[in-house]
């Protein structure tokens, strides 16, 4: 599933300081479902370290850091209602708790910063039947998430797009008017902002016609570039992320058309600031003004 189609925008609206939405399932303030304690989110997540010892010196080599799935807690959890509706707002918080395959949007909004996103799923519920259970009262309830993707991002999806490089095309001045007539061409470069403090994954659509569409990320100086020929209005997806290649209209996967200068489609990601990009096509075939890249992302944090 392409994750920058989900309008967790949407989601978010109407949020206050304090709430948490799973899915369907709003908690916190204006709810039933209050909590004290929200472990796993403001911390950085746990990390494999790629550091090898040196051999017959102090210290290590420096490796990479690699972060690890993210746990989140709501902890000191409160549920309390009427007691004649107490068991449908328990049931509520089950129903919106079950075990699931895929991982769902979760939504915090902490305080002024608005709303963060994680994609994750529930791995523990815990609502006690104690005494005051009997009134409408549970105390000391909790809830686990597991983010398999440890980064929490915007709600807000962004988006860039550029056609390829044109001929450059002369101002002039009308000879009856006096006004300036002309437009400057394409010059298959953009820029795309990463808000955030981590690297994100951009969904990327090359629409033809292009032969050998290429996206360069000169910030980074990674590439991709794949040895097809798109006719017009076709498209390319590749999703970054997921690692996909592929045709929408056909669901055909393209991924062994890679060039040997494109990276791994994992490893193409937007730098947390400003991301330089380039579009470009076969050189041999002159610039069809049809074709054109989209790039979609979410800026990520840590």
């Amino acid at each position: 599933m392409d994750r920058t189609t989900v309008d967790a925008a949407g989601m978010a609206e109407g949020m206050v300081p304090g709430q948490l939405r799973y899915g369907e399932l709003l908690l916190g303030a204006g709810t039933p479902y209050r909590w004290r304690k929200l472990t796993g989110w403001e911390e950085l997540p746990p990390q494999d370290s790629g550091n090898v010892p040196r051999s017959g010196a102090h210290g290590a080599h420096l490796g990479r850091l690699l972060a690890q799935i993210r746990t989140i807690g709501l902890d000191e959890v409160i549920v309390r209602a009427e007691a004649y509706r107490f068991g449908a707002v328990v049931d509520a918080l089950n129903a919106g708790t079950p075990i699931v395959l895929d991982e769902i949007p979760l939504l915090v909004h902490l305080d002024d910063r608005g709303p963060l996103l994680a994609w994750a799923r529930i791995t523990n519920r815990n609502v006690p039947v104690e005494v005051g259970y009997a009134v409408g009262t549970v105390t000391g309830g909790a809830l686990q998430w597991e983010a398999t993707d440890p980064r929490r991002y915007t709600p807000a999806v962004q988006r860039v797009d550029s056609g390829l490089p044109e001929p450059c095309l002369p101002w002039h001045t009308d000879p009856i008017t006096g006004a300036q007539r002309g437009a400057p061409a394409s010059t298959g470069d953009m820029t795309a902002y990463n808000l955030g403090t981590a690297p994100t994954h951009p969904t990327i659509v090359f629409r033809g016609p292009v032969d050998t569409p290429a996206l360069i990320n000169r910030t980074t100086g990674k590439r991709l570039e794949y040895r097809v020929a798109l006719d017009p209005w076709e498209e390319l997806t590749v999703d970054t992320y997921a690692g996909t290649v592929t045709l929408p209209t056909t669901g055909e996967s393209l991924l062994g058309e890679a060039s040997v200068a494109s990276w791994p489609e994992q490893d193409f990601t937007l730098a947390p600031g400003d991301n330089q990009l380039e579009f470009r096509g076969a050189t041999s075939v002159p610039a069809d003004p049809r074709a054109a890249v989209s790039l979609r992302w979410r800026s990520a944090h840590w």
